[in-house]
């Protein structure tokens, strides 16, 4: 059988419609809610209803899905609409079905519409075929629980649209560093909705996911530009092709990582954080962040209590443990990921390396409830680190 992500990207690519997100615990019914089924929210309906639900009233229809390209079900798409309830969801796949349990939290769903009543589904459970599967698209770990756009569609509101025009008009058609475009994507949403550094420093969580939104627009705005002329053009050969493909993916995956730093950088920065990027510590490993200084770290009359590591990583089902060994003298390492939910298993593996999740304040209720305690949002890690630097 070939690879399912190959067979994943092959099926959103002639799909009608389709859809990703991160299985979350709510999913599993790993939440206490006592209930399971894919959810699905309302901006993706049109997936799986003609029409909106009306409140008051319980809407269906069934619809086989074929899984993994293995084996089929034939599930019920549903909108609940009775009683506090108002929201939609897939269900009835048989009491074996493997996908939809805690083990598979935090693994990436992908729902394809090949035709009303016929649908193909497939389940990513590793970092890097999340990374590429993201590439494919051109979307990343907060683009998801939506439709998959079907091509490189934009969707920005005049006044950003004119911040965006006028800094693609200084880059003489070529990319800029993701340093630069990710600073510009800030300020261009910053200035066209006037945020100030007061609202940054009181929301963070939320001001980090916009700016993250934001250069995802911008650079598909850029990709778009710059790459046209070669779009309307043949290529010599098969391997000028893909070496080009290559090329657009490579950039695409890239500039997902780094970006995330430098926008954390940036709350660090206005939050009046003292840290160093890319400190260098034992090993001549570079964390992403220590706390307050590398000058600190290497200090062994600084006080180790007061020293914090905080890693980044879009996505971290499985790359959480190359974050245990890069601060010998800092037990407890934060992880900051954009990653919605991961199993009670995994979460109980990174707490006896002694790590800890940072995310955003929004994506903490889509882990497992008995672990949601142990997450902090990005504002309760910054008034840590502030306490730290604070104390006498």
């Amino acid at each position: 059988m070939k690879d399912v992500l190959e067979l994943a990207i092959a099926s959103v690519q002639k799909a009608e419609s389709s859809f990703c997100k991160f299985i979350s615990a709510n999913d599993a019914g790993a939440t206490g809610a006592h209930q399971s089924g894919f959810y699905i929210p309302k901006t993706s309906l049109s997936l799986i209803f003609d029409e909106p639900g009306e409140k008051g009233t319980n809407k269906d229809r069934f619809a086989t899905i074929k899984w993994q390209n293995d084996f089929e079900t034939t599930s019920r798409f549903i909108y609940y609409g009775t009683l506090s309830r108002n929201e939609y969801r897939i269900t009835r796949f048989g009491k074996k079905f493997p996908y939809l349990n805690d083990e598979n939290v935090g693994n990436l769903f992908i729902l394809s519409k090949i035709n009303p009543e016929y649908y193909e589904a497939f389940i990513l459970d590793n970092d890097d075929d999340f990374e590429n599967f993201f590439a494919a698209f051109n979307i990343d770990a907060a683009e998801t629980n939506r439709l998959i756009p079907k091509t490189a569609e934009v969707s920005v509101e005049d006044r950003l649209m004119g911040c965006f025009t006028a800094f693609i008009n200084t880059l003489n058609n070529q990319f800029p560093s993701t340093a630069l475009m990710a600073q510009h994507a800030r300020d261009c949403f910053n200035s066209s909705y006037g945020i100030t550094q007061k609202i940054i420093k009181s929301l963070p969580d939320k001001s980090l996911l916009s700016w993250v939104g934001a250069e995802y627009e911008l650079f598909k705005i850029i990709e778009n530009k710059i790459y046209a002329g070669q779009l309307q053009t043949s290529f010599e050969n098969v391997e000028a092709l893909v070496v080009f493909a290559n090329t657009i993916l490579n950039r695409r995956k890239s500039r997902a990582g780094k970006s995330l730093e430098f926008h954390l950088a940036e709350i660090f920065n206005l939050t009046e954080l003292n840290f160093n990027a890319q400190a260098v510590t034992e090993s001549k490993k570079r964390p992403d962040f220590i706390f307050p200084s590398a000058e600190a770290y290497h200090d062994n009359s600084f006080d180790g209590n007061k020293l914090i590591f905080l890693a980044s990583k879009t996505t971290c089902k499985d790359r959480w443990r190359q974050v245990i060994n890069e601060a010998d003298r800092i037990k407890t390492k934060h992880l900051f990921t954009l990653q919605q939910g991961i199993s009670s298993n995994q979460l109980e593996e990174m707490a006896d390396h002694n790590v800890k999740l940072v995310v955003p304040v929004s994506y903490i209720r889509t882990f497992p409830e008995k672990h949601q305690q142990d997450i902090i949002s990005l504002e309760n890690f910054v008034q840590h680190v502030k306490h730290k630097q604070n104390s006498a």
